[in-house]
């Protein structure tokens, strides 16, 4: 039977592909370089392979009878030792070399919202850097791009139970960011569709200020915003690249330039980012009961 091979499956998104996978009944191999981060699916009808996708010796044999190959490499958190070029570049590209000498005839990438437009942020420059090498390679692809996840805005919800929440201009920009077990859905669907891009957000489009409402709310706190002007968000931007190291810089710098713009995608899935605000704040609650 065909196979699926998930890279980065032990991440956030990619343990919500090899379970919408699992739903479909359709076998994977789990591309990770720590097993034991999948342990709790080790009696799935799923292979998992260790590997570091940025040692390309790694790699070898990996994808040994896999039709479509699914990455979601790259990096989520600032790492010194690596650049977005080594992951979400070369990484992505060694795995594209390895699926070419054995014969794959599909591969999945999950880039960003707009990032053929938005090349000059280092994350997105990596991305798409990549994606110019799928286009060229003579694949069969499909390049997700999701308008953020629900989870990258639990620094919302973190802000909001301390504090009110600050905004740049008048908070009224919109966008539809999406839960990952609904992106998974898309991922999955995307091995059988023809697609060359596909744009996905939520169901619902909201602005800023809904969002920050939501997380406030899920608080149980009163809508409690501070709009600051524009021209900070950019002073922000111009200072962080001066201090901060490169690859401390980039998430600020990728975050910051896209709370500057209105990101609308074709709307997908059921989950709701109030139900997520809900169910992350009685999480944190009783972590913080346990200690």
């Amino acid at each position: 039977m065909t196979k699926i091979l998930v890279a980065g499956a032990s991440g956030y998104l990619g343990k919500y592909i090899l379970e919408e996978l699992h739903k479909w009944k359709i076998p994977a191999v789990a591309l990770v370089n720590s097993p034991e981060k999948l342990e709790s699916l080790k009696n799935r009808n799923i292979k998992i392979v260790q590997a570091e996708v940025t040692r390309p010796e790694t790699l070898s044999g990996a994808c040994k009878d896999v039709e479509t190959v699914i990455s979601t490499v790259g990096i989520t958190s600032p790492k010194d030792e690596l650049s977005y070029m080594d992951v979400d570049y070369h990484a992505n590209l060694n795995l594209l070399k390895e699926a070419e000498r054995a014969g794959v005839s599909k591969f999945i990438y999950v880039s960003v919202i707009d990032g053929d437009k938005l090349r000059h942020p280092k994350i997105t420059e990596a991305k798409e850097r990549f994606v110019d090498a799928l286009k060229a390679s003579g694949l069969e692809y499909t390049v997700i791009r999701p308008n953020g996840f629900f989870s990258d805005l639990r620094e919302v919800l973190l802000m909001s139970e301390k504090r009110s929440v600050v905004l740049f201009g008048n908070g009224e920009l919109k966008l539809n960011p999406i839960h990952g077990a609904d992106l998974a859905e898309v991922c999955v669907r995307a091995i059988a569709q023809k697609d060359k891009e596909i744009s996905v957000g939520g169901p619902d489009i909201l602005t800023q200020n809904e969002i920050a409402e939501m997380a406030l709310c899920a608080w149980n706190k009163p809508a409690d915003i501070v709009h600051l002007p524009e021209w900070i968000r950019s002073l922000i931007l111009t200072t962080a690249k001066i201090f901060l190291p490169g690859q401390r810089f980039g998430p600020p710098e990728f975050f910051l330039t896209l709370l500057a713009r209105e990101s609308i995608a074709t709307r997908y899935g059921t989950h709701r980012l109030q139900d997520f605000f809900n169910q992350e704040v009685q999480q944190i609650k009783q972590q913080s009961n346990q200690k």
